[in-house]
């Protein structure tokens, strides 16, 4: 899907999101291992379908320290129809969450956004209350991932801003 502003952004991490890990290991169901670069993963099953309903509506980005890996083994895994853009993450300012410089750079103050992520502490709430644009903030647990409820929040959210506009 070519950038679109009236479109609001998905920004995907894969650790914790996809790729299920952890001390609750118990907690993974629906999924299946995947060598990715010599490193086993498991990727949730669920969490694709999610995926794929979410990105008939939304612009899909991955905000991983995959980066352009993330597309070159997860489009196919997951029968995804589409290449998805990557951020590209190079050191961050002092303080900052390491992924706000490249999401910053790419989308600005305003593009409406939803990020998905195991690791949105203290810094990325504060960044995304302060940010002018929509700023939905969707934490995930890394031994369950995206699961329907979150799905559900986030399509809430975008049907609500596209409605909007």
């Amino acid at each position: 899907m070519p950038a679109n502003h009236d479109v609001p952004v998905l920004l995907l991490d894969v650790d914790g999101v996809f790729s299920l890990f952890g001390p609750d290991l118990d907690l993974r169901i629906g999924g299946r291992w995947l060598a990715v670069e010599g490193i086993a993963h498991f990727l949730s099953d669920a969490a694709g379908e999610h995926l794929r309903a979410l990105c008939a509506r939304l612009e899909c980005v991955w905000c991983t320290g995959w980066e352009d890996r993330a597309d070159a083994h997860l489009r196919s895994h997951y029968a995804l129809d589409r290449s998805f853009e990557h951020l590209v993450f190079d050191a961050p300012p002092a303080g900052a969450h390491w992924k706000l410089a490249a999401i910053d750079a790419r989308f600005g103050p305003d593009r409406p956004l939803a990020w998905v992520d195991d690791t949105l502490d203290e810094r990325a709430q504060a960044w995304a209350a302060a940010r002018l644009g929509p700023t939905l903030l969707v934490p995930t647990h890394p031994a369950r991932g995206l699961t329907a409820e979150h799905a559900a929040t986030i399509r809430n959210w975008a049907e609500a801003f596209l409605k909007r506009n």
